[in-house]
């Protein structure tokens, strides 16, 4: 991408990243202790125990929380977590979001 494209495009993602707050402000703590509902599909340690389940250890904390969000109100859907989010107060998400954006993991190149 050149010239205007390009310039679009950096201001459009500067816009949308600048809407969203640099963290959720959550206790991770917490939300290791809330994880335990999700470690079947998630795992405790946020790497995925289904291949249809993606792995949240690293995510992007505000991204956890817009989309759990998203499943709690139906604006996401996906038959399983529509129904496990249903229950989860703002406090859950951001517990949650606290806690698996905060796992560190590491990225090797194919050997």
């Amino acid at each position: 991408m050149r010239g205007p494209k390009k310039a679009v495009g950096l201001a459009l993602a500067a816009l949308v990243l600048g809407a969203l707050p640099a963290t959720a402000g959550g206790d991770a703590a917490a939300g290791r202790k809330r994880a335990a509902a999700c470690q079947a599909c998630h795992g405790l340690d946020g790497l995925s125990k289904l291949p249809e389940a993606p792995n949240l250890a690293g995510q992007v904390e505000v991204y956890l929380v817009k989309a759990l969000r998203e499943y709690r109100d139906g604006t996401r859907s996906n038959a399983v977590m529509n129904v496990v989010a249903k229950d989860l107060t703002d406090a859950d998400i951001d517990n949650l979001a606290a806690y698996y954006g905060g796992l560190q993991i590491e990225v090797l190149p194919p050997g």
